[in-house]
């Protein structure tokens, strides 16, 4: 079993006068956070204090790019091809760069939003056209997308760091992908089984879909989201959990 794991959060998803999440109280509990740049979230506003809140708390910071879609949270999908895949990454990854170069900080991490990171799970070309984002902005970057996902496999292929990522509030798939939004299991909304999930992934690298079939997974990185409701409690339960097995919270650090 993994000695530490990094906890992200999706954060800084208020826009205007809209306020989302807890996310002053949430930084306070994660290691990473992933920054929505404008498309699906957020604003300049938020993404500048997001920012420097995160760097108040000593929270790694990452891009959370998605979809052109304020209505639908980005979790609807769009048919959008390839090359301007591309170009959406690479605009809203530099959008929070200009922030964190403004707070004397550094990026860590892309982790793509939504319904964009559901494609980007099963399409190649989907996959590959945001590691190529990613690589051609600064192959320094770690990119996250889900275990054992074609993100994963394009990231790999291009010599990234990748951090495979495991969702405490979600459910599964046989075939390893998330329950989609859809329908209604896809969220955990009891802290204590959320708990349970990730202590089952932790300790065994696998997770029990929704019908039960028991899947490998690995999991270098942790999400709660942070428009859940109950994302403060499931964080606090799950290092309270981590910290009985002799699990560490710090930030992704590739080998």
């Amino acid at each position: 079993m993994a000695v530490s794991i990094d906890l992200n959060c999706d954060l800084g998803e208020s826009f205007g006068v809209y306020e989302l999440g807890n996310d002053t109280a949430v930084l306070k509990e994660i290691t990473s956070a992933n920054v929505a740049c404008g498309y699906h979230a957020g604003d300049h506003n938020v993404m500048a204090k997001t920012v420097e809140r995160s760097v108040a708390n000593g929270v790694a910071l990452g891009a959370h790019p998605g979809f052109l879609d304020l209505m639908g949270f980005g979790r609807r999908a769009m048919q959008v091809e390839p090359p301007e895949i591309y170009h959406l990454i690479i605009y809203q990854i530099n959008a929070l760069l200009g922030f964190c170069q403004l707070y004397h900080t550094s990026m860590q991490h892309v982790k793509p939003h939504g319904a964009l990171y559901q494609m980007a799970a099963t399409d190649e070309h989907v996959a590959d056209a945001i590691a190529k984002a990613v690589y051609d902005t600064n192959p320094q970057l770690i990119l996250f997308g889900l275990a054992g996902s074609e993100l994963v496999k394009a990231g790999k292929r291009l010599g990234l760091n990748v951090a495979q990522e495991v969702f405490a509030d979600r459910t599964y798939q046989p075939d390893g992908t998330l329950t989609p939004r859809s329908e209604p299991n896809a969220m955990i909304h009891q802290p204590e089984a959320a708990v349970q999930q990730v202590k089952q992934m932790m300790t065994k690298e696998t997770c029990t879909a929704v019908d039960g079939t028991v899947i490998s997974l690995k999991a270098d990185t942790i999400c709660v989201h942070g428009d859940n409701p109950q994302s403060l409690d499931f964080t606090r339960q799950l290092k309270n959990v981590l910290k009985a097995e002799g699990v560490s919270l710090k930030s992704f650090s590739p080998v």
